[in-house]
C-alpha cells in the first residue's frame, strides 16, 4: 500500500484495502482479549477471597471465553467465500399453508439473527402465501463472515406444533427448506454467455402501492444451459434489479461449480436432499414440549423462543467447530 503505483488499479487497491480491514478486525480483537486476560488476572490477585468479586470475575471470564470461542471460530473459517455476504433462500416444504407460515417464521429467527450480528439485510425477492406465509423469500445478508455463519444452516429445517390454521387443534409436522450461497467477487471468474440467459420483466408482487400496479420493473432471468432461475423485485429501477439479479446468478453458478469439483463435500451448499421426512438438520418443537434439537450435531436448547427471536449461534458455532474438528 505504500508503493506509488497502488491506486493505478481502483478495483484491485480497493481489494486489498478491504483484505487489510479484515486483517486488522481478527489481530485488533486477539489483543483486546489479551488485554482484558491480563486485566482479569491482576484483579483475581487484588480481590483476593471477596465473594462478591468472585461472581464479577467469574462473569467477564465467561465473556471473555465466549469472545475467544468466536474468535477462534473467525480463524477457522478458512474457506475463501466464507468472509463474504451471503444470499439466504427459505422455501415451503409440502403442507400448504402451515409449512408457507413456518418458512415465514425462518424468515423472522434469520432477519433477528442478523440484528443481532450487526449484518444488512435486504429482500431482495419475496412471494407471498395465499392466505399466510411465503411461497419463497431470498435474503441479501451483508456482513463479514455472513455466508461462513449463515452456510451452516443449509438444509432442512422441522416444525411441530398446534398448527393455528386447524380449527380441530392438532399437532402438525412442517418443513421448510434453507439454502446460503456467497456473494461471488467480480474477480472470481464465472463465465456467463448472454446467448445462454432468457430475461423476463414482470410487475413487482407486493403490499399495494402505486409502482407495483404499473410498471415491470421486476426481473426474471433463466439460464438456459443449468436451468437455474434468479429474480428480483425489489427495487423501483429495472437496472437495480437485473444488477441483483446476475449477482445471484453468479452466485448460484459458483456454487454449482463448487459441487460439481468437490461434490463428496458439498463444502457450499450442504447436501440438498428433499424437503420431508428424515432430511432434517433442526426440528423446533413447540407441542408437546418445547425443544429444539440439532441432529447433526445433538445440540439441544428448551428455549424455543429464544432460538426463534434470532438467538442461533450456539447450533452454528457446534456445527462449525464439529465440521472444522475444534
Amino acid at each position: 500500500m505504500e508503493k506509488s503505483s497502488f491506486w493505478d488499479q481502483k478495483d484491485v487497491a480497493l481489494k486489498k484495502v478491504e483484505e487489510l480491514k479484515n486483517t486488522k478486525n481478527i489481530v485488533e480483537i486477539f489483543q483486546k482479549l489479551t488485554k482484558e486476560l491480563e486485566d482479569l488476572s491482576e484483579l483475581a490477585v487484588l480481590s483476593g477471597d471477596e465473594e462478591d468479586s468472585g461472581k464479577e470475575l467469574m462473569f467477564e471470564l465467561d465473556k471473555l471465553i465466549g469472545e475467544l470461542d468466536e474468535l477462534e471460530l473467525k480463524a477457522v473459517l478458512n474457506n475463501p467465500q466464507d468472509i463474504n455476504n451471503a444470499f439466504l433462500v427459505i422455501h415451503p416444504g409440502a403442507g400448504g399453508t402451515e409449512s408457507q407460515d413456518w418458512a415465514q417464521i425462518l424468515l423472522r429467527m434469520y432477519m433477528r439473527f442478523a440484528e443481532i450480528k450487526n449484518y444488512r439485510t435486504e429482500i431482495v425477492d419475496y412471494l407471498a402465501g395465499e392466505e399466510a406465509g411465503i411461497k419463497s423469500v431470498t435474503v441479501f445478508v451483508e456482513g463479514q463472515y455472513a455466508f461462513g455463519y449463515l452456510n451452516a444452516e443449509t438444509g432442512v429445517h422441522r416444525l411441530v406444533r398446534i398448527s393455528p390454521f386447524d380449527s380441530n387443534k392438532r399437532r402438525h409436522t412442517s418443513f421448510a427448506s434453507v439454502f446460503v450461497y456467497p456473494e461471488v467477487e467480480d474477480d472470481v471468474e464465472i463465465v456467463i454467455n448472454e446467448k445462454d440467459l432468457r430475461i423476463d420483466t414482470f410487475r413487482a408482487g407486493g403490499a399495494g402501492g402505486q409502482h407495483v400496479n404499473k410498471t415491470d420493473s421486476a426481473i426474471r432471468i433463466t439460464h438456459i444451459p443449468t436451468g437455474i432461475v434468479v429474480q428480483c423485485q425489489n427495487e423501483r429501477s429495472q437496472f437495480k434489479n437485473k444488477a441483483m439479479a446476475m449477482k445471484m446468478l453468479r452466485s448460484k453458478l459458483y456454487d454449482l461449480q463448487q459441487n460439481e469439483k468437490k461434490a463428496e463435500e458439498a463444502k457450499l451448499s450442504g447436501d440438498k436432499k428433499e424437503i420431508g421426512w428424515g432430511s432434517q438438520i433442526r426440528s423446533y418443537i413447540f407441542q408437546p414440549y418445547q425443544l429444539v434439537k440439532d441432529h447433526r450435531t445433538g445440540l439441544e436448547s428448551g428455549n424455543v423462543q429464544a432460538v426463534i427471536d434470532g438467538k442461533i449461534y450456539p447450533f452454528i458455532e457446534a456445527y462449525l467447530k464439529k465440521e472444522k474438528k475444534l
